[in-house]
């Protein structure tokens, strides 16, 4: 089986969240899932609101929900998307 690459956008619920918090729980989600590879940027939305967006990678035959919903539950978290996803290749 092979790999997707995954792009997700994390919208915290106000400005003032911290995206270290939101990062720290992201990671904890994603060691205990054994994800090896993981980036992050932080886009500028507007009025001082800031997106965390991720890139990791994601075994193909496991169901990417279980990782949305947790990320979803977060109480600093205010929206996910996904962005896009593309079937690693090499």
């Amino acid at each position: 089986m092979g790999y997707i690459i995954v792009k997700m956008k994390i919208m915290p619920k106000s400005p003032e969240t911290d995206l270290g918090v939101i990062e720290k729980k992201i990671l904890a989600i994603l060691k205990k899932e054994k994800v090896a590879k993981f980036q992050k940027e932080i886009q500028p939305i507007a009025f001082g609101l800031k997106a965390f967006i991720i890139f990791f990678s994601w075994p193909e035959e496991k169901p990417l929900e279980s990782v949305e919903e947790k990320i979803r539950s977060f109480e600093e978290t205010g929206s996910v998307e996904i962005l896009d996803m593309r079937r690693a290749i090499g």
